[in-house]
């Protein structure tokens, strides 16, 4: 028990994705591992934000392109999980759906739709990109609004001591873009970024389902890394 609260605490923690907003990258009932030590350590990286201390210790700033997981500002309780795109001190805007960093595009280009089955069955598809941040990390994102509420945004100069993420699911994700719900995320809130997915199933079974679980995991998941 001790050594599994260690662990935990100061290595590898898991968790799951509970919404669409970082896919295509990450889906609904993806189970991965968040490395606690990557950016040092808060109150937290303890269970239940236990610290006893302020600030961080022994941390490493993330990189524009991370996968973190966070504690959301407004209640410092609930686990998010977005893409750092803004360091302290950069301008952050988003015009006709495309990410600008101090002023300067954040190249993309255009991929396959991405294509999704609904929960009626329907398959759609969705504009997807490759988008290229300026330290060399790609990731897909999905644009399937191009005149979504947050496609257009004003400048955001990120503080001192804090960062900008947006969900890769740009028109389906509460992000950094909105200040009263996400905003700003504080580095203390920063619990570890995201390394390797264990585990993924799309929910068609249940527990106690057992002869459908080979249809309900996505064993093509297993490993990949984040």
């Amino acid at each position: 028990m001790i050594i599994a609260v260690l662990v935990r605490t100061f290595a590898y923690e898991p968790f799951n994705i509970p919404s669409g907003s970082m896919i295509p990258n990450l889906l609904v009932g993806d189970y991965l591992f968040v490395s606690k030590f990557s950016y040092g350590y808060s109150r937290y990286s303890f269970p239940y934000g236990f610290g006893v201390f302020d600030g961080r210790i022994w941390g490493t700033p993330p990189e524009r392109g991370d996968v973190a997981v966070f504690k959301l500002p407004r209640d410092n309780e609930t686990d998010y999980i977005k893409r750092i795109v803004g360091l302290p001190g950069d301008e952050i805007q988003v015009l006709g759906g495309v990410l600008y960093i101090n002023g300067q595009i954040v190249e993309r280009f255009r991929l396959d739709d991405y294509v999704y089955r609904d929960r009626f069955g329907n398959h759609n598809k969705v504009k997807q990109y490759l988008e290229n941040m300026p330290n060399g990390k790609s990731y897909r994102v999905l644009d399937s609004n191009p005149f979504g509420s947050l496609d257009n945004t004003p400048i955001y100069v990120v503080p001192q001591g804090h960062y900008f993420a947006m969900g890769d699911n740009r028109d389906n994700s509460s992000d950094s873009r909105v200040l009263q719900q996400v905003g700003y995320i504080p580095e203390e809130n920063l619990v570890g970024r995201a390394e390797i997915l264990f585990f993924s199933t799309n929910g068609s079974a249940r527990l106690w389902q057992v002869w459908r679980w080979p249809f309900s995991i996505r064993f093509l998941r297993f490993g990949n890394l984040l």
